[in-house]
């Protein structure tokens, strides 16, 4: 199964990571502001799992620790803006944008510069 997995293109990889690791913050947020109860206490679990999900599938890149971080910073900022908007109806201002630009160039320099 772990090879089925390591066959998925890396960037494949880590999409579904930073999905899971900003759906299940966004979630965790959401049930600790707007929820009681059992309703808490089952949608904590399930940020739970999607925070390890994110970590699994993070660690099953095949790609030096330090390249993929460069990648994943990158992906997982485009992600967080995805997921902040559908969560929570927030639109990123020119210095998120103008940042977001500056994160993303380095994630690619990171990950992509040989040296």
């Amino acid at each position: 199964m772990i090879k089925l997995i390591q066959s998925i293109p890396t960037i494949i990889l880590l999409i579904i990571a930073t999905s899971l690791e900003v759906g299940g913050d966004a979630l965790i947020r959401k049930c600790i502001h707007n929820y009681t109860g059992t309703i808490r206490i089952g949608y904590g679990i399930i940020g739970v799992l999607m925070l390890f999900g994110y970590a699994f599938f993070l660690n099953l890149a095949p790609v030096e620790f330090g390249k993929i971080v460069g990648l994943y910073i990158a992906t997982l900022f485009v992600m967080w803006q995805v997921i902040s908007y559908i969560s929570f109806k927030s639109v990123p201002g020119t210095p998120v944008i103008l940042g977001g630009i500056l994160i993303v160039a380095g994630g690619l320099i990171v990950t992509f510069w040989e040296k």
